[in-house]
């Protein structure tokens, strides 16, 4: 059984997984990789890419808003 990293292509995370499934996985998602979480959140949307894109764009503008410094108090 072969084991490699894959990156999930919403929201980052690195899993080690087989070959199989992340061949699985990525038939099921329109060749993109998602983690177990993102997968869950997508699973029932169509295409799952587009929601894909969207939640990675989401967790970016998120990102960015967190580690903007707000303003004088």
């Amino acid at each position: 059984m072969e084991i490699e990293a894959a990156k999930c292509e919403c929201c980052g995370l690195r899993e080690d997984c087989t070959v199989e499934y992340i061949a699985g996985v990525k038939a099921d998602f329109g060749g993109r990789w998602l983690c177990g979480l993102c997968s869950e959140a997508v699973r029932d949307e169509n295409p799952a890419f587009r929601v894909a894109d969207g939640m990675r764009q989401m967790l970016r503008r998120r990102s960015s808003d967190i580690s903007a410094p707000s303003g004088a108090s």
